[in-house]
């Protein structure tokens, strides 16, 4: 009925989640102004930011990674950083750190920039394990520790890595503690015939030289609206039987035929909380089988390991995924 204030079990509001839900399909509307195509991976993203999670983006140089995190921090008026890993990065220059101030004659705190909303650590996979796990601390706990003194994040806090899958020269393999860390890999790929004639139609249309532009993208809420959109999604409702759907998922890849190594509970966990957001970004107030299939590869696919046979033969993470959602049967709706 019009008007009527409808509370779930759960505490949420059904109009407030009406309400959430469109603004996070104006913040995908306003990306969309910036980024031609890659509809899922935008979505993907969103998710990842609405989950409160940490996402991994996997992809060769050139497709808009960085234009993605430029235009997704625009749209909630958020700070933006941007750390190009390196092999001669150190923890400080992530981190910050402490230097005497000759004039003063004390010690004073220099934070670095992983103070912000959105930090793009661009091929992280460049830098060192030294390096690579001055973030676990702060993506875990939301702070930095310097010198001794814990130094809290300013929520939303979220962390957009990404690497090449392709060029391994001079790299550093993520260790499993770390990938574990992110919700979600995402893979982005070349952009079809239509999507790459209107990007290099919209990109080379009056500008000179190649530089990021993000000035069509408004910004729809603030930063305290991103907190609204991770509790509303985790208030989401979600059906025992769909839930135990995410489980069973989980579980299937510790005994898969050809898996080294399956998910751990926080795959789960994880599955979960990406299943709710994309709920969210749907405009539902309730997961469905289709939510957690559809979050289920980039949720998973970093934290199985194929054996090497199933590697010589050209078989990844994703074709193993997609063989067993085949065979685990999903909860009638």
């Amino acid at each position: 009925m019009k008007g009527k204030r409808v509370t779930h079990e759960n505490g949420a509001a059904a109009h407030d989640i009406a309400q959430v839900a469109q603004a996070a399909a104006a913040m995908r509307a306003e990306i969309a102004k910036a980024v031609v195509g890659q509809a899922q991976v935008v979505d993907q993203v969103l998710a990842g930011l609405i989950a409160g999670g940490h996402v991994l983006i996997e992809g060769v140089p050139g497709l808009g990674k960085t234009l993605l995190v430029q235009a997704l921090a625009r749209t909630f008026s958020g700070t933006y950083r941007r750390i190009q890993f390196t092999p001669d990065l150190m923890p400080a220059d992530v981190c910050g750190h402490t230097l005497y101030d000759q004039a003063t004659r004390q010690f004073t705190t220099r934070r670095g920039p992983v103070f912000t909303h959105l930090l793009l650590a661009d091929e992280i996979n460049r830098a060192p394990a030294k390096t690579q796990a001055a973030l676990l601390e702060v993506m875990q706990e939301l702070q930095v520790t310097i010198e001794g003194a814990a130094l809290p994040l300013e929520p939303p806090f979220m962390v957009l890595a990404t690497q090449n899958p392709i060029e391994h020269e001079g790299t550093y393999a993520l260790p499993e503690a770390q990938l574990d860390r992110f919700l979600l890999k995402v893979r982005i790929d070349y952009p079809d015939h239509a999507e790459e004639t209107q990007l290099v139609r919209q990109v080379t249309a009056g500008q000179v030289g190649d530089r990021l532009n993000v000035d069509a993208v408004t910004p729809v809420i603030k930063p305290e609206g991103v907190l609204a959109l991770q509790r509303a999604a985790a208030q989401l409702r979600l059906d025992d039987a769909v839930q135990d759907y995410a489980v069973r998922i989980v579980r299937a890849t510790r005994t898969w035929s050809g898996v080294a190594a399956g998910a751990g509970p926080r795959g789960g966990i994880a599955l979960v909380r990406a299943a709710r957001a994309a709920a969210l970004l749907a405009g539902r107030d309730f997961v469905t089988p289709d939510d957690v299939k559809g979050m289920a590869l980039p949720a998973l696919r970093h934290r199985v390991t194929p054996s090497p046979e199933l590697e010589i033969e050209g078989h990844g993470a994703d074709s193993i995924l997609h063989a067993l959602l085949e065979k685990t049967s999903a909860p009638r709706q």
